[in-house]
């Protein structure tokens, strides 16, 4: 698959900075390229904690090559505004999955799995994987 088809990624916390730390993270582990557009969605419009569906959408929108967009969470309301867009309908790009995995290591998984040129359903399976991963 070419880079410029690559599965996008967007992460959604209600925090800005842990979005945008989570989204460097994963991009420096899998090589540190651009190959993958990975965009975090983090906080307000206004800086504040929470989750904004009009950051979310242009994230979205932002990562969008056209072999679908990987959406994964931090917490419940994040959760539901990204199933509200869904539901919607017309807010996110087509190929738009909300994917159930942890929020940091499921990250790291989608990016590296989009980096290696994998479709969505690869990435979204490499993501939920990480509910696996033991630490100790």
């Amino acid at each position: 698959m070419s880079d410029d088809k690559r599965v996008g990624i967007v992460l959604v916390s209600h925090s800005a900075e842990v979005a945008a730390s989570v989204a460097e993270l994963a991009k420096s582990l899998a090589g540190g390229g651009t190959s993958v557009p990975v965009a975090p969605a983090g906080g307000t419009e206004d800086g504040g904690l929470g989750t904004s569906s009009g950051l979310i959408a242009a994230a979205a929108a932002a990562v969008d090559r056209g072999a679908g967009v990987a959406v994964l969470t931090d917490l419940g309301s994040a959760v539901l505004t990204v199933k509200a867009l869904l539901a919607e309908g017309d807010e996110l790009p087509d190929g738009t999955r909300l994917v159930d995995a942890p929020f940091v290591e499921g990250a790291i998984a989608a990016v590296v799995t989009a980096a290696a040129g994998a479709d969505l359903t690869a990435v979204q399976a490499a993501a939920e994987e990480a509910y696996t991963y033991r630490k100790v």
